[in-house]
């Protein structure tokens, strides 16, 4: 990363604070850099920067479908995988960690000191095999539908639980995940929520509508989960609030494409 003395007299620009989150949430060789401050200004964004990669990992999905004619359990899995390495596997220790931390006995202090912890226990791995292994079904639920928007809804969404919980919770300072936190104000987090319910619709119908709902209950569950277990949220209760709100969108579009 560049010299940090840079960032000292750096003048904010949205576009470079947005492709500064596009680096910091992917492997894509964006190699922008702007400080965690002016980055995380444009949270709000961050569901729409994961729109891009949603029709990325659709495009990829509906060429395992119609060109290399695999089943739709195969194609999940693969869809699944390339979100996770086009994504660096950014949230998925926070799952492990977060699920660490829920599972063990004691105080607040307890759990975030085990949530903070660099090895991680049978419940962060169990919990960590449940979620990907629900997401590959959900995946596999809205192919059978032939809802191949469905991902591009549910890459986009799982920024909204994601914010869910930030704009829910108390942050623990000091930490990376304290300025995104901050940074979701309510009205940052109404306009955004509003734009990817509107862009939900057109994808999908009410169907696209029915999984802004799952990843914002998704998000408010996780925040209170947190609230009840550590008082406070972290990066790594936001990692696991993406993941989870990812798996939630695809539960309720399931249901929902069976309904409508």
């Amino acid at each position: 990363m560049e010299d940090d003395n840079y960032f000292e007299d750096e003048e904010f620009s949205p576009i470079k604070s947005i492709l500064g989150l596009l680096t910091f949430s992917t492997i894509l060789p964006i190699r922008v850099y702007t400080s965690i401050e002016y980055m995380t200004k444009l949270t709000w964004c961050w569901p729409f920067i994961h729109l891009f990669i949603g029709v990325i990992a659709a495009i990829c999905g509906y060429a395992c479908l119609n060109f290399l004619h695999l089943n739709s359990f195969f194609t999940a899995a693969i869809v699944y995988a390339f979100l996770m390495i086009i994504t660096g596997y950014n949230h998925l220790d926070g799952v492990m960690d977060m699920a660490d931390g829920v599972m063990v006995h004691g105080d607040p202090k307890r759990k975030i000191e085990v949530m903070k912890d660099f090895s991680v226990g049978a419940g962060g791995v169990a919990t960590l095999f449940l979620v990907a292994i629900l997401t590959i079904a959900g995946i596999y639920n809205i192919l059978d539908y032939n809802f191949i928007f469905g991902i591009i809804i549910c890459e986009m969404v799982a920024k909204t639980s994601l914010m869910t919980t930030a704009l829910l919770s108390i942050p623990l300072t000091p930490g990376i995940g304290s300025y995104f936190i901050f940074e979701t104000t309510p009205s940052k987090y109404l306009l955004s929520t509003f734009i990817v319910a509107i862009i939900a619709f057109l994808l999908g119908g009410t169907v696209g509508v029915c999984g802004v709902l799952g990843a914002m209950f998704s998000g408010v569950i996780i925040a209170l989960i947190a609230q009840r277990n550590f008082g406070v949220a972290n990066g790594d209760v936001l990692g696991m609030s993406n993941e989870v709100g990812r798996l939630m969108a695809l539960l309720f579009m399931a249901t929902a494409l069976f309904f409508f």
